[in-house]
This record gives C-alpha cells, sequence and structure tokens, in this order.
C-alpha cells in the first residue's frame, strides 16, 4: 500500500517554486541534491522551469501516472490540489501545507474532506501540516528538512517536524545512519499504526524511533506496535500525558488512572520500549541500532576508576539488573593479565594507568564468561589514558555476540575515544547512568521477546444476569450501581460475596442477622451516596439482635441529617468476613485504549502511597501474577520474616474475572472491589465491598 510513499518512480510537486527558502523550492532542491533518480515534476501555473527542470502548468498535464504528489500550496488551494492529483491518478499524497486543524474549526472541517476524499479513492494520504519523508535507501529526500542523512538501519516517525530536524541533526553529529524519517503531522489518514506495521515489514529498518504527542485508534495502535515490536524494537517518546483523562471518576480506580497511565499500560502491552525524554529516544536507539540483545541481566562493569564503576554497579542494580558475578575460573585467569592492585570482580578497576590492553584482557574475559549477559566498559580521562587508542582496542575484540556498551565520561579529552567509538559501531554515552539505563531497556525488550504466547482465560459465567441489570439500570439512567446489584454482578462472575439482603425496616434487618448468624455488618443502600463510610453509613461486628436495632436507628438519622436529599432504599445486612488482607482490584475504562485493571493494597497503600499498578484487559493469568509483582508491596503479599503470604492465585483469578466481565460489558465505566479481603493459600477471597459506573446510554467505548 505504501510502495508509492516509499519508493516512487516519479514525484511531483504541486507549488514548486523558484525562490530559496521556500517550501516548494527546498523540496526540488532536496531531491535534486540527495540524488533522487526518478522523474521529479514541478508543477506552478506561473513558471515554466524550477531548478531547470521543466515546469507544468497543471499535474493533468503530466504525461505519465504520478506515484507521488507532494502539495506544498495555501490551505485553501489544497483540496482542489488534491482532487487534480487524485483524477491524474496518483499513487500517494503528502500535504505539506499547514493551516488545518491545529487552527480550529474551519481547518479542521477542510482536512477532514481532504481524507474522506483520499480514503475514497484508497490513495494514501501523509500530513498535512508535516516536513514529509526521506528514505536513505532510494536517495529520496522528499522533506523540506536541511539534511539528507547517511543510509543505515533506524527510522523515524514523528508528530513534530522540529523533532524530525533535530533527530537528524543528532544522527549527523553521532555519524549514525537513518533508514527511513517520516513526518505524520496532523494525521489525517496515515497514522502511527500504519506506518509501524509498514517499517516491521521494511527490511532496512532494523530499529523504529517515534516522537508522538497523541494517538489516533488505542486498539488499532496496541495491534499494530505489538506485530510491529514482534518484530523489531520501537522505542517511542510520548508527550502530553500529564492531564488526567479522567477527571470525574468516582472510583479509586478512577482517580488514580490517567493519560500517563493508560499510555504505559498500552506501550507495556505491546512491547513499546517508552523513551522518557529527547535523551532517552536517541539512546536508546542507538544501543539497539548498534548491538545485538542480552540472553540475561547481568551485568558486568569495567572501569579504569573506583568511583564511577561504583556508579554504574548502584544504577545497575536500581535498575533491577544483576551486578554479574565472575566465573571462579575466568577470575583467575584475569588475575594473570591485570596488575595485584586491580580489582577481579564487579566492577573490574583497571586502574587509572591501565593501557589499552587491560581493557582488552578485562573485555575478552567477560565475553568468554557464561554468567555474563551484557558489559559496560567505562574510561575516565588521566594522565596517562589512550582514549581513542582504548576505543580502537574495545573495538577490536568485540565479538558481536553480547552487548557492549561504553561510556567515556569527560569532554575534550575523549572526544577522539568517542569518534573511534562511533565509527566501529559502538554506542557511547556521557555517563554510566545513561549506559544503564539504556542496557535496562534492551534487556526488558529482550524478555518481552521471550514471553509466552498470550492465552486469555475464559470462565463460565451467568451473562444474563448481568445484561439484566446493566440494561434495566441504564434505561432508567440510573447509572450508579452500590454494593448491592454490584455483588450481584460480581456473583454471575464468580466471585466469592458473603451471605447478605437487604432490609427495609428495623424488623427485616433483625431477622435478616439471626438468619445468617451474628457478628454482621450493616451498610446504608443509596444510588446518591458513594463514600458510606465518610457519612456514617457503616456499623461492623454488631452481634445480637439489641446491637441492629439500635444501629439501623442511628444510621438512619445521621443519614437523614448528613445527606437528607439522598434517595435510601434500606440498610444491606452481611454476614462479617473472616480477617485478611484487604486489597483492591478496579477498572477504569481508558477513552482511547478501554478497560484499565488496577491493583494494589488496600488503606493507606492506595489512599496515600498509592503504590497501585495498571495493565490493560484482556489479561492472561502470567500478565495478573506481573501485576502483583510490579507493586511495593509485592514483598507483604508473599510473606516475609515469620508472616504467611496471601493466596495470590486467588488475587489473579479476580483479575482476570474482570478482565472477562468488562471486556464482555463495555457499558461498564469504572469498578471497584474495594476491599477484596484474600487469606492464605487455598482460600478464596472475598468481596467486602463494591461498586460500578456505567456509561450513558448509547455511549460504549
Amino acid at each position: 500500500m505504501l510502495q508509492p510513499l516509499f519508493y516512487p518512480e516519479s514525484i511531483a510537486v504541486l507549488g514548486a517554486s523558484r525562490t530559496p527558502g521556500k517550501v516548494g523550492h527546498d523540496i526540488i532542491a532536496n531531491l535534486l541534491a540527495s540524488g533522487y533518480g526518478g522523474r521529479i515534476i514541478p508543477v506552478n501555473p506561473a513558471a515554466s522551469e524550477v531548478l531547470g527542470l521543466p515546469c507544468l502548468r497543471e499535474i493533468k498535464q503530466a504525461e505519465q501516472k504520478t506515484d507521488l504528489c507532494i502539495i506544498a500550496l495555501p490551505s485553501a488551494l489544497v483540496l482542489e490540489a488534491v482532487r487534480a492529483c487524485l483524477d491524474a491518478q496518483a499513487g500517494a499524497i503528502t500535504v505539506i501545507s499547514s493551516g488545518f486543524k491545529e487552527t480550529g474549526v474551519e481547518g479542521a472541517e477542510l482536512e477532514h474532506r481532504i481524507a474522506e476524499l483520499c480514503q475514497s479513492h484508497k490513495v494514501p494520504l501523509l500530513g498535512p501540516n508535516c516536513l514529509g519523508l526521506i528514505n536513505t535507501e532510494n536517495r529520496m529526500n522528499a522533506s523540506f528538512a536541511s539534511r539528507m542523512p547517511q543510509p543505515g538501519c533506524i527510522s523515524v516517525i514523528s508528530q513534530s517536524g522540529a523533532i524530525c530536524t533535530a533527530l537528524l541533526d543528532l544522527a549527523a553529529a553521532r555519524h549514525t545512519g537513518i533508514a527511513k524519517m517520516v513526518s505524520i503531522g496532523n494525521k489525517a489518514d496515515l497514522n502511527e499504526g500504519d506506518l509501524l506495521i509498514a517499517l516491521a515489514g521494511d527490511a532496512q529498518t532494523k530499529v523504529i524511533i517515534a516522537y508522538l504527542e497523541d494517538i489516533t485508534c488505542g486498539d488499532e495502535f496496541v495491534k499494530a506496535a505489538t506485530e510491529a515490536s514482534s518484530k523489531k524494537p520501537v522505542i517511542i517518546l510520548k508527550s502530553g500525558t500529564t492531564v488526567a483523562g479522567q477527571k470525574a471518576a468516582s472510583s479509586h480506580t478512577g482517580v488514580l488512572a490517567g493519560a500517563e497511565i493508560a499510555y504505559g499500560a498500552a506501550f507495556m502491552r505491546s512491547g513499546v520500549i517508552r523513551a522518557d525524554n529527547f535523551e532517552a529516544l536517541a539512546d536508546y536507539g542507538a544501543l539497539f541500532a548498534m548491538q545485538p540483545l542480552p540472553k540475561g541481566k547481568r551485568v558486568l562493569i569495567i572501569t579504569n576508576a573506583g568511583g564511577p564503576g561504583t556508579m554504574a554497579a548502584d544504577a545497575v542494580e536500581k535498575s533491577g539488573m544483576t551486578v554479574a558475578t565472575l566465573d571462579r575460573n575466568t577470575a583467575s585467569a584475569l588475575r594473570q593479565k591485570l596488575p595485584l592492585a586491580a580489582s577481579i570482580g564487579n566492577p573490574i578497576d583497571v586502574l587509572g594507568d591501565a593501557e589499552p590492553d587491560r581493557y582488552v584482557a578485562a573485555l575478552e574475559a567477560a565475553q568468554e564468561d557464561e554468567a555474563v549477559d551484557a558489559v559496560i566498559v567505562i574510561l575516565t580521562p588521566q594522565a596517562m589514558t589512550k582514549p581513542a587508542e582504548t576505543a580502537r582496542a574495545i573495538a577490536g575484540c568485540h565479538k558481536g555476540d553480547k552487548p557492549v556498551v561504553v561510556a567515556f565520561m569527560g569532554g575534550a579529552d575523549v572526544m577522539p575515544g568517542r569518534e573511534e567509538l562511533v565509527a566501529a559501531g559502538l554506542p557511547d554515552y556521557p555517563s554510566p547512568e545513561r549506559a544503564v539505563a539504556a542496557l535496562k531497556a534492551m534487556v526488558e525488550y529482550a524478555a518481552w521477546r521471550k514471553r509466552p504466547p498470550r492465552m486469555v482465560a475464559r470462565f463460565p459465567v451467568n451473562r444474563r444476569r448481568v445484561e439484566r441489570i446493566i440494561t434495566r439500570r441504564q434505561r432508567t439512567n440510573r447509572l450508579q450501581i452500590g454494593e448491592v446489584k454490584a455483588k450481584s454482578i460480581l456473583q454471575a462472575y464468580g466471585f466469592q460475596i458473603p451471605q447478605g439482603y437487604l432490609a427495609s425496616n428495623v424488623g427485616e434487618a433483625m431477622e435478616i442477622a439471626e438468619r445468617i448468624g451474628y457478628p454482621v455488618a450493616m451498610k446504608i443502600v443509596s444510588p446518591d451516596i458513594i463514600h458510606k463510610s465518610d457519612l456514617g453509613g457503616v456499623r461492623l461486628n454488631v452481634t445480637s439482635s439489641e446491637a441492629v436495632a439500635d444501629a439501623y436507628d442511628l444510621m438512619m438519622l445521621r443519614i437523614s441529617q448528613r445527606a437528607p436529599e439522598a434517595w435510601i432504599e434500606g440498610i444491606y445486612v452481611e454476614k462479617m468476613l473472616s480477617r485478611g488482607l484487604e486489597v483492591i482490584i478496579g477498572m477504569s475504562r481508558d477513552p482511547q485504549f478501554g478497560p484499565m485493571l488496577m491493583f494494589g493494597l488496600g488503606g493507606i497503600f492506595v489512599e496515600v502511597m498509592k503504590d497501585v499498578t495498571f495493565y490493560l484487559a484482556p489479561i492472561t493469568n502470567e500478565e495478573a501474577i506481573q501485576m502483583l509483582m510490579s507493586t511495593r508491596s509485592y514483598e507483604i503479599l508473599k510473606g516475609k520474616r515469620g508472616h504467611k503470604g496471601v493466596d495470590l492465585a486467588g488475587i489473579a483469578n479476580g483479575l482476570q474475572r474482570i478482565s472477562q466481565l468488562t471486556t464482555d460489558f463495555p457499558q461498564i465505566a469504572e469498578l471497584d472491589i474495594n476491599p477484596f479481603i484474600v487469606g492464605e493459600s487455598g482460600t478464596e477471597p472475598v468481596v467486602a465491598d463494591a461498586r460500578m459506573t456505567l456509561q450513558a446510554p448509547g455511549v460504549t467505548r
């Protein structure tokens, strides 16, 4: 589909100009300067030639079909220009022009009409409001970027033309090659998902890096990114994620969820490597382009100074990777090659007066040792240090089967060494921390590539009961589902619910308590009251008939005083639960990516520490367990220092059942089970309290 865009045999530029500095001039100049070998067709009714090329008055005058039409005209003329290109059977269209949805409603409408026109003709449209594209394989600079990069294996997708030019400039400074660069602009038609699929199948592209400000369609993006990540690394810098997407959320899950969380969950699911800043985007891209994936996370550090070595070891440990332990035979052999004062451990300190041969000895030993998966080499400038010679020596002994990351610390003195490293295809970083961060990204991606096939379990459930409750609630526009009906829904999906019934008067409450047995819990039931405890609407451990009567009267009095407008359905009388660990599991439906599952410990852990984790539904059992492991409180769940752990499998099962419920019913906007009482291994967790919020009728995600 994108062949005419990336590999056109002819390119027409509508809005070609004879004036240097104008976009229509610079695109043709770039096509000529880059050595593009196809036909270049300037189109301008006021010119007979542009840069020595014969100029057409209209695109319909072209004698042959044009593969790619680039439009660089004022926005008011673009719609007619697109029609003319389609009439001339263009294979693809790029609209460089600005003045579309970024300017307001009228511009957005114009952009929509252009996109619809191209889609109706099945002609891909890039832009508008974009820089253009570059393909070094066919020497095509079809953009107004000032620089044509050298050929390489990194391809770039960017929503910002300025980020494109910054990356091109940085690539030139680092002598890093580019395969393809695509500025997607407003994404009226072609978006990041389309480009990910195209570049995933591109033989010249080894690594994809992208800068995105928004994502057009969450579901399609996750599918495209997963497919691309399964073939090659996809590194994305995503901006604009600080504004929470669920401002009106009423549940704990909804309050904690937001745009930042949603994108993180989507990237985790699809194997995308997330760069937190521009430096990281470039750092990660260079490492993935130049080095093989590691087999594990055991890292060896080689340094000529103790301080930087310690910095690197700290960074490795904090990252979740492991400071490798050298094999005894490796250490013994290395001791014969290094001075007695050298440290043969990890870090390996080859001392400040190290000649290149000491680095070679240490690196060769590390590459041979099966207990080492990756190596970080650090050099600091001492009076006797030889950065260029050391860099050449390191490059010369690098076998290429394990990633080697280099940190030449300093400035002018180590610059000759950095240039040698770049020339040899070894990534260099100015600090150990940046080297470790890049290596961590590589280790995590390698682990993702080894993940088992995703198998989402399906549980036998009672969908009919849930359909009846949700349909009735949406029909009457009662979108808040309180504890009683929420528990009924959860019971239909296999959750264990304590025995309990709704009482509409004191007598019924006493009769229910006698029937189910003491102690009991009593909770106010009202669609207008979300946080029952805050208004005195909960009593626990009620142990007698008299206490039930007193609690009923007191709760009704308090609610009438504190929420006089609330409609009270009654008081729910429920069997008290056995003691256990309180956790919270829930779901918040993101407008882009759909249901996001949440897990965390209850109480202070969720209220104050916000120690929670999110994952996109549907999830597998392995992913549910990973959710538990990714919290800081996981050690409490496992049990430690004489305290028994809880039933992790039961929590994972609950998360998977919520996953099934919320994918089965897109009408559910938010869901909280809080608390979810979990006992020791082998016991079944119990829903102590729950609530849900439905989408408005006719609104689903």
